[in-house]
């Protein structure tokens, strides 16, 4: 169903094709997330690299500032209160401007609920990018009733159907978003234009290796995730559609995350990549080499989409050089270097 392997980003890669084509009918869409810390020097690296893929589109999984601290990039502060007010406003000016026109697409993460931030604050400072032209027709396509902003939502494209789920606090998921999240899976089932469903959150779904830090920190996230892999599962085995599971979180690379004994037999394609720019974890005891897991880098996925809904994801790594080039001086040499060299715990 998928295959996977890891590339390094060299000098080349800034000068390769931005034609987005792979293969006949095949596109490609790029993912990564945690960009707070050191995001500013990290993201428009990442974004480099994703324009010069050709990918349609960036799906960022969430925590884009740390809140509860002073993120690094950002410099000396002079109190938490002023560091609070510009910390999203930073966000959007250094990193998602980075991407320019290409399409970005935004799924919350616990420290965008950390106090003084909340979900609902979320929601206004980026309405901009969750409540789009194409993800309010699709709301809408949905349920000509519904005019509610949310952090969860979705869209159809080339066959597929991208999920961003909210588990951004404990209370997630909550009734109300599991009624959607059913509904949506529900009508991707039995319609012959969707060949695959990729569901992207912040925190991985339970009983992943390294669940300690996943939803099976609290007792809603355990018992909702585990009713939304369950759905993904039956969607895939009983409908026969491609599904996909992505999440950031922790801060390193992992392929294979469901490949434990909790889901033995009913393993879906699932991958953790929070390493976006923050600061970079040490791995779980269960990774093994079917996981590939890397830490103490920094980079983003490929997916690449074939006609068919097949999804091909590849692992594209940002280089000291990659952040040279795309920081441009904005940031002292010695910054630079400590955000590639010692961002880890």
């Amino acid at each position: 169903m998928f295959r996977l392997r890891v590339v390094a980003i060299a000098g080349v890669m800034w000068a390769c094709s931005a034609s987005g084509q792979s293969g006949s009918g095949a596109w490609k869409f790029a993912v990564s997330g945690d960009s707070r810390n050191c995001g500013d020097i990290v993201m428009p690296a990442i974004a480099a690299g994703v324009w010069h893929s050709g990918a349609e589109f960036y799906w960022h999984l969430g925590d884009f500032r740390a809140i509860y601290e002073y993120d690094e990039d950002m410099g000396p502060q002079t109190n938490i209160a002023a560091y609070e007010a510009k910390a999203w406003p930073d966000f959007i000016a250094h990193q998602l401007a980075a991407f320019g026109d290409l399409p970005v697409f935004l799924a919350l993460g616990n420290h965008e609920t950390i106090p003084p931030a909340t979900r609902e604050a979320a929601l206004i400072q980026f309405a901009d990018w969750l409540n789009t032209s194409l993800l309010r027709e699709q709301r809408l396509k949905d349920d000509p009733q519904d005019h509610k902003l949310r952090a969860y939502y979705h869209w159809v494209t080339h066959g597929v159907d991208f999920i961003t789920l909210d588990n951004a606090s404990t209370d997630q998921f909550d009734d109300a978003q599991m009624k959607w999240f059913k509904a949506v899976v529900k009508r991707d089932e039995v319609s012959p234009e969707i060949h695959a469903i990729v569901a992207g959150m912040h925190e991985a779904l339970p009983d992943s290796i390294g669940a300690s830090h996943s939803m099976n920190e609290s007792a809603q996230g355990t018992v909702s995730g585990r009713a939304v892999y369950e759905t993904l599962w039956d969607a895939q085995e009983s409908a026969h559609k491609r599904v996909y599971v992505l999440a950031s979180h922790s801060h390193f690379y992992m392929e294979d995350v469901y490949d434990t004994s909790a889901w033995k037999g009913r393993v879906l394609p699932g991958w953790i990549v929070g390493t976006a720019g923050a600061i970079r974890y040490r791995l779980p005891a269960g990774a093994g080499p079917k996981q590939n897991a890397r830490t103490d880098v920094y980079g983003y996925m490929i997916g690449t989409v074939s006609a068919d809904g097949a999804i091909e994801f590849s692992f594209h790594q940002v280089s000291l050089d990659d952040l040279w080039r795309a920081d441009e001086g904005k940031h002292p040499e010695a910054l630079v270097k400590w955000c590639y060299s010692e961002n880890k715990q």
